[in-house]
């Protein structure tokens, strides 16, 4: 799993079993292999590019995740251990309804590691006419069907509701990336625990014109691509006359805010659940302990509690899924649920590589 952070490529071996319809799941290992400066470059330029540099990239980069793949199985041990590959890829253009680009050829990574390969996850459901996003649902669904809502905060934050008789979700706003941005401002890569954000004061007409904004407007599904954030929020903040930390601390509140206002509009459509429910939130965000603190005071008064996991939990859930998601196509079932993206069905989703004879 690469995501929009750009931080690198998340990497998990996990042992899946299905017994009676009933998930279980052991990560085993783990790790984050973080990409040079060059390729970094590479991913952030990638939307510029002209179509022949484009399909380069594409290949090239299937190229460099399999040889990172092949490395983490070398440093772990784990010759003759994996059975199958998922790779989500990293996702360049996403236009909902329209199309969606996740590079990283899986034919090349079947090439390099002789391991078959599931890519491509997004692409028939939209298709289908969906969203394509979220895709992590169906895994939530499989592995913690004890709990009602998930908040995944990545490069962009997404929430998932498992209700009694349906099961929504959809991205909330941009995140981690826009959170980076403005960190990067002060030579940081990110802001720590929330520490420039928590010395920071909220800019009340800079938080009124980000919570305007049309999408949050918009009925559910619905999912965003990485340029809400970079090319129309960003430039609205940076743009604002004032101090980092108190651009810091607006943008938290604004992320705070609308997730709450998520759940508001959750409940507005299914009914109001009973009290003394839990919220998983997982993803680089979860570690930020002020932003955690401003959505469960928002929550507070909605009788939601937040839950932070265990590390690993917390880093590698969405690469725990593309895991799982990678299973079922290869069981030939169903990897998207049709009520999270509003495709005209559910679907098997995934193109599947044989790297070997």
């Amino acid at each position: 799993m690469s995501g929009s952070s750009l931080d690198g490529l998340d990497i998990v071996f996990v042992e899946l079993e299905e017994k009676g319809g009933k998930w279980t799941h052991t990560i085993l290992e783990a790790d984050c292999i973080p990409y040079d400066e060059e390729w970094s470059g590479k991913l952030c330029n990638a939307p510029t590019l002209s179509a022949a540099a484009f399909v380069k990239l594409h290949a090239d980069y299937g190229h460099l995740c399999g040889q990172m793949i092949q490395q983490f199985m070398e440093d772990k041990k784990l010759a003759f251990k994996v059975g199958l590959i998922a790779s989500h890829g990293h996702t360049v253009f996403h236009v909902p309804g329209s199309h969606t680009v996740q590079i990283g050829d899986g034919a090349a990574i079947a090439a390099k590691t002789s391991l078959p390969v599931v890519s491509d996850l997004r692409a028939l459901d939209v298709a289908l006419g969906g969203q394509g996003a979220p895709i992590v649902p169906m895994g939530e669904k499989l592995l913690f069907a004890d709990h009602s809502f998930f908040l995944n905060i990545g490069g962009i934050a997404n929430i998932s509701f498992n209700g009694q008789n349906s099961y929504d979700a959809f991205d909330v706003c941009p995140a981690n990336r826009v959170l980076n941005m403005i960190a990067g401002h002060k030579g940081l890569a990110f802001d720590r625990d929330g520490a420039l954000a928590s010395q920071g004061r909220i800019q009340e007409k800079l938080l009124e014109r980000l919570n305007a904004m049309a999408y949050y407007q918009q009925p559910f599904p619905k999912s965003l691509a990485n340029e809400f954030g970079t090319d129309i929020l960003y430039p609205l903040i940076k743009a604002t006359a004032v101090l980092d930390e108190d651009r810091m601390a607006t943008y938290v509140e604004h992320i705070a805010i609308q997730v709450a206002k998520s759940v508001e509009s959750i409940y507005a459509l299914r009914q109001p659940e009973p009290s003394n429910q839990q919220m998983m939130i997982t993803g680089g965000g979860a570690l930020n302990r002020y932003l955690v603190s401003r959505i469960a005071n928002h929550l507070a008064p909605l009788g939601i509690t937040v839950e932070v996991p265990d590390l690993q939990t917390v880093l590698y859930k969405e690469a725990l899924i593309m895991a799982v998601l990678g299973v079922l196509r290869w069981r030939e079932e169903e990897t998207v649920l049709q009520s999270v993206t509003g495709a005209s069905r559910a679907s098997i989703g995934g193109a599947l590589w044989m790297g070997s004879n």
